[in-house]
């Protein structure tokens, strides 16, 4: 895969569909890859649509280098992702994303609107479940690791070691980070989950989404979604003039039911992204 640096640490992206298609940008959530399960076949729909499509991993996650700055891990996303559209004079495109790649998205719009024509999001994460248990996902047990073993015990988070795994570079780039620096880093980004009064969506003050001018595509969370509520999707199309919002094209348990899928061990027959592909014709269509 191609490899571009940015602040200091390599980006893996790949592009798919013919070079003089309009661009979109395809972001995942979580710390998943741009391998996740799920994703490329959208990226291929949307492609065979007539749009040539980037992926990427982004910072701490697939392929990509770790590293660790900015106000929250979104933030040092959207500064990452406005670097790589850059070095490929790519932008302006359109920006797309799910969950954390919603955030991700949305978040490089509002700091970065030179970058967009549109903006599609969906599966937008947000209520007092939904943001605590990315906290004590994705930075707590970080937290407690660097407290009691250093840096060696970061690296023994499932997490982590999977990064390392991924790209033998970044075993070395998490051991040479100063243990105080990096829980302050972690801290920091902890806050960000904590509801807090005008931040409809995590870490971000309500008043930047006046800053997202163009055209945006919102599909909205599943009606039972306690990680993307129903009502987080609602007060975001509150929040951006003009936001076209749909119904989700999947079934409104999806997301419920493939976490049971996953409890059970079914990841198989079910993974949570699997149904995102239903979205390529609305997408098409806005896009269009």
């Amino acid at each position: 895969m191609p490899v571009i640096e940015i602040n200091g640490g390599n980006v893996v992206y790949d592009l798919i569909g013919d070079a003089g298609a309009p661009l979109i940008v395809l972001t995942p959530g979580g710390r998943f890859s741009k391998e996740i399960p799920g994703l490329r076949p959208l990226a291929e729909a949307l492609a065979a649509g007539g749009l040539r499509v980037l992926l990427w991993d982004r910072p701490n996650t697939g392929e990509s280098d770790v590293q660790f700055y900015g106000q929250t891990e979104s933030h040092m996303r959207a500064e990452t992702l406005r670097g790589l559209l850059t070095a490929l004079d790519a932008a302006p495109c359109v920006i797309a994303g799910g969950s954390g790649g919603a955030r991700d998205s949305m978040l490089t719009v509002m700091l970065y609107p030179e970058l967009a024509t549109k903006l599609v999001v969906w599966n937008i994460v947000g209520g007092v479940i939904g943001t605590f248990s990315l906290g004590a996902y994705y930075a707590l047990p970080s937290i407690r690791a660097v407290r009691t073993e250093g840096m060696a015990g970061v690296l023994g988070l499932p997490e982590w070691t999977a990064l390392a795994d991924a790209n033998p570079k970044n075993r070395d780039r998490i051991l040479s980070q100063d243990p105080a620096e990096f829980e302050r880093t972690m801290t920091r980004w902890l806050n960000a989950f904590v509801s807090k009064p005008g931040q409809t969506i995590p870490g971000v003050d309500d008043d930047l989404f006046h800053n997202i001018q163009v055209p945006t595509l919102i599909i909205r969370g599943g009606a039972g979604d306690i990680d993307h509520p129903k009502r987080t999707s609602l007060e975001v199309s509150c929040l951006i003039d003009g936001a076209k919002l749909i119904d989700p094209p999947w079934p409104e348990d999806a997301w419920e039911q493939a976490a049971k899928d996953r409890a059970a061990g079914k990841t198989d027959h079910y993974n949570m992204f699997d149904t995102w592909v239903q979205a390529a014709p609305a997408i098409l269509g806005f896009v269009r």
